[in-house]
């Protein structure tokens, strides 16, 4: 009965956005390489997928960042101690609004010592996780929430939502996926110039995928909440409910296996070896029982994962769906996990 009411939940909850578009499919090359000289995209993908995996490192190295400024509270929200910090991205892509990220800074006013890094769900509003970033500060820490790609001020003018971040664009997800860690990884540098000597970092469904590669590319980040768990990207976008317009679009022109292949760079299972070889630093996963967005399976077969190679962690998992975890009482019961997990191990 709990099970059949949550499923009704989550698709009223999905099916309330009715500006989802069904967009054309597209391999998207160019945003791999410029040198695919009318070869075999899928041979392309695959040599590509195979290189960035072994060599990660690299794929997902954050360079300096020599602009980072950050805005006088009373311009961004008078009255508040919020505070907006941008730079620009160590990736360059063609949307020149979203070649600069944005964040909102909550300092603690007398702790110094450590700080936590928010990373929002897929189309999140201007204004989400403000409320979790206050609750950091009532228990000593500072935190900031950091803008995905082609969110809020990141989104160029021809959409309405963030399709450019997981899209039919074989290409173009890589690359958006890829600067989401990035600017995730640029922003903890800027955390450790600030002179903070712990980061912590929660990233939410989307969020919690790219926390997930910062955290295992990322020895400056010292322990992790990912809210919401699947170990690859393309079968989230196979089999989840909020994923529905992008596998329509994909249509017959990508199995879904191949596709598994081509975005195992963005998957987490790829990183479950290097995980487990770097020293042992305190994470938690959050799943929910009825999930119709991270489907369940998808989740116990990342916890099966993380158990198989030896790789210490928290888990808890909440008896609701992907969005009703935002309503009571499950939002208050996974804001607990979450902020007193990083508070035990921040302080």
């Amino acid at each position: 009965m709990l099970k059949r009411y949550m499923h009704n939940r989550e698709r009223e909850h999905a099916l309330r956005d009715d500006n989802r578009i069904v967009r054309e499919f597209e391999w998207g090359t160019e945003y791999i390489t410029d040198k695919a000289n009318g070869d075999d995209p899928r041979k392309l993908f695959s040599d590509f997928s195979k290189n960035a995996i072994e060599n990660s490192d690299e794929f997902f190295f954050s360079p300096e960042i020599n602009d980072y400024r950050l805005e006088n509270p009373v311009a961004i929200a008078p009255g508040s101690d919020i505070s907006r910090l941008t730079w620009t991205s160590g990736i360059t892509t063609p949307s020149t609004e979203n070649n600069t990220v944005y964040g909102h800074w909550f300092p603690h006013k007398s702790n110094k010592k450590a700080a936590v890094l928010v990373l929002p769900h897929w189309n999140a509003k201007a204004g989400t996780y403000f409320d979790l970033c206050k609750v950091f500060n009532k228990v000593g820490l500072s935190a900031l929430r950091l803008t995905l790609p082609y969110h809020e001020g990141r989104m160029p003018p021809e959409l309405e939502r963030a399709d450019y971040l997981v899209a039919p664009n074989v290409g173009r997800t890589l690359q958006s996926l890829r600067q989401s860690v990035v600017d995730t990884r640029s922003a903890v540098r800027w955390l450790k110039e600030q002179g903070y000597e712990k980061v912590g970092l929660v990233g939410t469904s989307i969020g919690s995928c790219v926390g997930f590669f910062a955290f295992v590319h990322d020895m400056q980040i010292d322990t992790a909440v990912f809210n919401h768990v699947s170990g690859y990207v393309a079968d989230v976008v196979w089999n989840g409910l909020s994923t529905y317009h992008v596998k329509e679009a994909i249509g017959e022109n990508v199995a879904l296996d191949k596709l598994r292949e081509y975005w195992l760079p963005i998957s987490p299972m790829a990183y479950m070896s290097k995980l487990a070889s770097l020293p042992e630093r305190p994470q938690r996963y959050i799943y929910t029982l009825y999930d119709l967005s991270f489907p369940v399976d998808l989740s116990r077969d990342t916890m099966a994962a993380l158990k198989k190679h030896h790789i210490k962690h928290s888990k808890v998992s909440i008896p609701c769906g992907h969005y009703t975890l935002g309503e009571k009482p499950w939002v208050y019961y996974d804001g607990y996990k979450i902020v007193s997990f990083l508070r035990k191990h921040l302080k």
